[in-house]
């Protein structure tokens, strides 16, 4: 299987067992939702996600997802709302004495003085919408556009209105700082609206002198509006379809979907796809026809990842779910390979990215049996990735951030390189003769950057056929 699974830790997957479990099943990332937890709860299970690497050898990419501004109601009196459509309720920071109709509370200033009378508030992870008839002291009389329940504390949404909020909470800078102490391999930053929003959080980062890389979660329109800006700083992407799917018409969803890894594929930026993939197996042993061709789909589409949430975090099917999800992710691999040819892909901007399009170039017309890259960075890896070659991708890296960060590239294999060997050409023939995957007589392309003593390091400069 080339592409990845990130499976979400919780209460239903977080002993040694069944993370050695998911391990063999396929996952290579691990998710911690910082939404749920403290730094406390999660400082053992990175600790038994660490003795899985130690015990599989292979590395195992731990993604620290911070929660973000989420916005929510607060807690109703009486636990809970029942609606009907055309009902009636008041959305405020407090309860009118005059008023007999259901008190919705909700204090968020920046978000009640952009109000108006039309607008549409979205409630209960969107299944219930309500229309802003008109503004009442210090909130607003709301009439229900179909029925539901409402509980306390669940996300509010305004469809469509453009409001500035920060995408790192004081929370979320807490929790970063210590996700760093505890060796997080990168970071999800949840509803990011702005190129600054990344910034912020790799200013922190630096201050912490570590260099980890950071995944944007696409859950704002405004965010998707300013796609190519975002990803000229991030280094992953996120397509949450959750809260995307509360922010646009659901009808756009299927078509923004593919755009945005369409953008991020031709960008070399590794790219998630999100959010119910396999919601049913969190009480069925197996998926819905439905959800099987929306994880293919993703696949098709060009994903580098597909992840599961409720299904492994507190589902009771978590290892079910990821073998389903790697059977389907590989079939769809196979048409994927079938469909694709080198010459379709978009042309390469730099020197570093057409020599990866030669290898591949080379390695598809020289029936190769791998690609060997040797990058310390990992940006080789990727342009590989980018290209979807059929042969499978090894990544030499002597550094351990680039090694884990490479868990996110369609294709690639990470493996750590000893810097004994000076040269990273002969760093990538050593690995080829010394590896029992490559039999004697088998072609390998191999990729590198070679420079001389006094030349600084600038990337792959350098494309050759090896015979082992």
């Amino acid at each position: 299987m080339k592409a990845k699974i990130v499976a979400t830790i919780g209460p239903a997957c977080n002993t040694p067992e069944k993370l050695s479990e998911l391990v063999k099943a396929g996952v290579s990332i691990f998710r911690l939702n910082f939404s749920h937890g403290t730094v406390g709860d999660f400082t053992e299970i990175i600790a038994r996600i660490r003795a899985q690497e130690a015990k599989y050898g292979l590395p195992i990419t731990i993604l620290q997802d911070l929660s973000g501004p989420k916005i929510r109601i607060g807690a109703i009196e009486e636990g809970s709302l029942s609606f009907a459509k055309g009902d009636h309720a008041f959305l405020g920071p407090v309860r009118p004495t005059d008023a007999a109709m259901p008190f919705i509370p909700f204090d968020k200033e920046e978000l009640l003085s952009g109000m108006e009378e039309g607008d549409i508030v979205v409630l209960a992870d969107g299944t219930l919408q309500f229309l802003v008839k008109g503004k009442k002291r210090d909130g607003f009389v709301i009439q229900a556009e179909n029925s539901g329940i409402v509980t306390s504390r669940k996300g509010l949404a305004l469809p469509g209105k453009h409001i500035k909020l920060p995408a790192l909470t004081d929370k979320d800078k807490t929790d970063l700082r210590a996700g760093l102490v505890l060796g997080v391999d990168a970071v999800a930053l949840s509803f990011v609206q702005t190129p600054e929003d990344v910034l912020e959080a790799r200013e922190i980062i630096r201050q912490a002198g570590q260099n980890i890389p950071i995944c944007v979660k696409l859950e704002r329109k405004n965010a998707v509006d300013r796609l190519e800006e975002i990803l000229e700083v991030a280094d992953i992407v996120m397509i949450a379809r959750g809260d995307l799917g509360i922010e646009c018409a659901m009808p756009l969803i299927p078509t923004m979907q593919k755009r945005i890894i369409a953008a991020c594929n031709k960008a070399n930026k590794p790219v998630i796809v999100a959010t119910q993939m396999l919601l049913s197996m969190v009480n069925n042993p197996i998926p819905t026809r439905a959800e099987t061709t929306d994880v293919a789909n993703a696949v098709l589409d060009g994903a580098d990842c597909v992840m599961l949430s409720e299904e492994t975090a507190m589902g009771n099917f978590p290892i079910e779910a990821v073998k389903f999800m790697a059977a389907i992710a590989g079939e769809a691999e196979s048409l994927l390979l079938e469909r694709t040819h080198l010459a379709t892909y978009h042309s390469p901007d730099t020197v570093p990215d057409f020599l990866s399009y030669a290898a591949c170039l080379l390695a598809e017309h020289q029936e190769a049996s791998a690609i060997v890259a040797h990058s310390v960075t990992g940006a080789a890896a990727r342009s590989l990735s980018s290209q979807r070659p059929h042969q499978p991708i090894f990544m030499l890296t002597p550094d351990t951030v680039a090694l884990r960060s490479l868990n996110f590239s369609w294709g690639v294999s990470p493996r750590m390189v000893r810097e004994s060997i000076e040269g990273h050409l002969e760093r990538a023939e050593h690995f080829v003769d010394t590896n029992p995957e490559f039999k004697s007589g088998e072609r390998i392309v191999i990729t590198a950057g070679q420079f001389r003593r006094d030349q600084q390091p600038s990337g792959t400069n350098l494309v050759k056929i090896y015979t082992k």
